[in-house]
């Protein structure tokens, strides 16, 4: 015996594990918050909502978490507005790209999405510059 205690092993082990369930629990309540805005707070009638909650389900996600995540999609809790935009660009090579994004700050993620654009020898374009070269409006 070392001497050790082994309690010590034991937290460590038991934070990497809680790490990783925390991740996987606050994507899904995001999700789920996203979905219940969308489409409304009913399982029956929302099936990406369903399947969040499936999903939540098998990773052990506690039901008190999944409730408050519909409730504040629905606008009963208040908290963290998280919003989804569409992004356009060009990037390397007149390649161009749609990003989409879910964020919870707008100004924060337009700089971020600018900034990988230009790194890597791209630019953002004009909202629906895309859009109307895809739809016919445009050529190369």
């Amino acid at each position: 015996m070392s001497g050790h205690s082994k309690w010590a092993t034991t937290k460590r082990h038991k934070a990497v594990i809680d790490s990783k369930r925390g991740k996987i629990f606050s994507a899904l309540s995001k999700d789920m918050t996203l979905a219940a805005k969308a489409s409304g707070g009913d399982p029956e009638f929302n099936p990406r909502l369903r399947t969040l909650i499936i999903k939540a389900k098998a990773a052990n996600m506690p039901a008190d978490n999944i409730d408050r995540a519909i409730k504040k999609g629905t606008g009963e809790i208040p908290g963290v507005v998280y919003e989804e935009h569409l992004y356009e660009g060009f990037a390397l090579g007149g390649v161009g790209l749609i990003v989409e994004v879910t964020t919870d700050n707008k100004n924060r993620t337009v700089a971020e999405v600018r900034s990988v654009f230009t790194k890597h020898g791209g630019h953002m374009a004009s909202p629906g510059a895309l859009a109307f070269i895809s739809s016919g409006g445009g050529s190369f």
